[in-house]
């Protein structure tokens, strides 16, 4: 996995602007913070931000690729306000599930999401080393 980010660009914080690798590719559907059952535990950001990225976890678990692996993420949030203010927890849940790895990510600011609890949703691509 090479990380693309000019040498002249600030370097940017919790994310890459660019990522390039070979290998097998893995695409998850849009997670939102609800629950195997598909309910919803907390109506908090941070909270549902925890659950979503565990369900790209197990998703990927099925593939065999790991939270290493994921090479772009992309974030819809309805409150950017929201978003913003409960960062640092957010950035916590993001640190407890994927660890420091930090892919290409885009945040959207949306008007809504189709389930009317969800705070955030987040789409992952993954792609898993070529075997040598």
């Amino acid at each position: 996995m090479q990380i693309l980010n000019p040498a002249e660009w600030a370097k940017p914080k919790g994310y890459a602007n660019g990522i390039a690798v070979e290998g097998r590719q893995v695409f998850v559907a849009g997670q939102i913070g609800w629950n195997a059952e598909a309910t919803f535990d907390s109506d908090d950001i941070a909270d549902q931000t925890r659950q979503a990225l565990r369900n790209i976890v197990r998703v990927l678990a099925e593939a065999g690729a790991r939270p290493e692996h994921i090479v772009r993420l992309t974030w819809y949030v309805v409150d950017k306000r929201d978003y913003m203010a409960r960062n640092a927890d957010i950035g916590k849940a993001y640190r407890e599930i994927l660890g420091r790895h930090y892919p290409a990510m885009t945040l959207v600011q949306v008007a809504s999401l189709l389930e009317d609890r969800a705070k955030v949703e987040i789409e992952a691509t993954a792609v898993m080393p070529s075997a040598s």
